[in-house]
């Protein structure tokens, strides 16, 4: 299984998530999310693999979502301009993110991780 994790390693859940990862013998490639977050279409894929609404892709207690004011935007944002946005500033992408074949998990959840990776 080939899998990337995007995080930002001053994020004390990404630390936990990568730990848990590391305990379970789980291989991965780790990504800093703020020096390279993913690409507009790598979160397009990451947006259709993990089933989940555009908005659930954004970190909404970060500052770039504050200060962006992306509470009001994303009631009027394109599924265009929201991954535009969150291409453009991996701070405002929710955290950590795991990308695998076909499937994505959004922020940590470790029973939502333990279904998907035991």
């Amino acid at each position: 299984m080939s899998i990337k994790v995007y995080q930002y390693p001053k994020c004390s859940t990404c630390r936990r998530a990568t730990k848990w990862l590391d305990e379970r013998g789980v291989q991965y490639t780790s990504i800093d999310i703020v020096e390279r977050p993913p690409s507009k279409s790598a979160l397009a894929r990451i947006h259709k693999d993990s089933g989940l609404p555009i908005a659930k892709l954004f970190n909404t207690s970060g500052k770039s979502y504050r200060e962006g004011d992306y509470k009001a935007k994303l009631a009027t944002m394109s599924r265009d301009e929201a991954l535009a946005a969150l291409a453009a500033d991996g701070k405002l992408i929710k955290r950590p993110l795991v990308a695998g074949e076909g499937w994505a998990l959004v922020g940590f959840s470790e029973d939502a991780w333990t279904s998907r990776l035991g």
